[in-house]
């Protein structure tokens, strides 16, 4: 599904040289949740960027569900990330003046779907977080793991092959963050991949495998399951 083989990327500016990848090397089957964990500034992000296309890379390959996208050109990228991948971040990035339902349709719209074909994935879509009843509500009618699901609506819309989450429960308390969790787990288990990038631990144990970050590179791989039954 992804396979990153030698990953680097380095960062310059007229001082100073960061090495943000050093021969970054991860493979994510379909169907798996993977949380991507690591302390800051460890490379956790620009991996995450540079796997849903949003960063290009200085050396190595990368290739997405079976294609080689180390030499795409910016509109191949892009054609590829909207059919491929839908993104969840930690700000929601909904547009507060229009409804759930507009926000939900606004990337359908630059996919070229017509008005039938959209409302039918929006009602899916929305159904599946479980605000269907919601729909003409505007955000800040929500509260804020309601507005992240509905951030995950709009992710799950484009009927993506795999779901990209950046710290999808950072601006949400312990009780809100277990019910996004939740909602993930019932998304991958219907067979989306899912890589997400998290600082708590606790949740990053829920997916079924973790992977550490370290200094640009990937230190430590665990299989969650394994570790639970090992433990008992």
């Amino acid at each position: 599904m992804l396979t990153m083989t030698n990953v680097k990327k380095v960062f310059r500016t007229d001082l100073v040289e960061t090495h943000a990848l050093r021969d970054f090397n991860l493979q994510v089957d379909e169907g798996e949740f993977v949380a991507v964990t690591g302390p800051s500034g460890s490379g956790k992000t620009t991996f995450l960027n540079i796997a849903g296309m949003l960063e290009t890379f200085n050396e190595g390959t990368y290739q997405l569900d079976g294609e080689d996208v180390s030499h795409l050109n910016d509109n191949q990228r892009s054609k590829l990330r909207n059919e491929k991948i839908g993104f969840i971040f930690q700000s929601y990035n909904l547009i507060p003046d229009l409804s759930l339902f507009d926000n939900v349709d606004v990337p359908l719209r630059y996919r070229g779907f017509d008005a039938k074909e959209r409302k039918k994935r929006i009602e899916e879509s929305l159904d599946i977080v479980g605000l269907a009843n919601r729909m003409k509500h505007l955000p800040s009618q929500l509260s804020g793991g309601q507005q992240q699901r509905v951030a995950i609506a709009r992710a799950l819309a484009g009927n993506p092959r795999f779901l990209l989450a950046d710290e999808p429960t950072g601006n949400l308390d312990s009780a809100m963050a277990q019910s996004v969790m939740e909602l993930l787990k019932e998304i991958n288990k219907k067979g989306t991949t899912i890589v997400m990038v998290t600082h708590d631990p606790q949740l990053a144990t829920q997916a079924t495998r973790n992977i550490f970050v370290k200094d640009g590179q990937v230190s430590e791989i665990n299989d969650v399951v394994a570790m639970h039954v090992a433990n008992g």
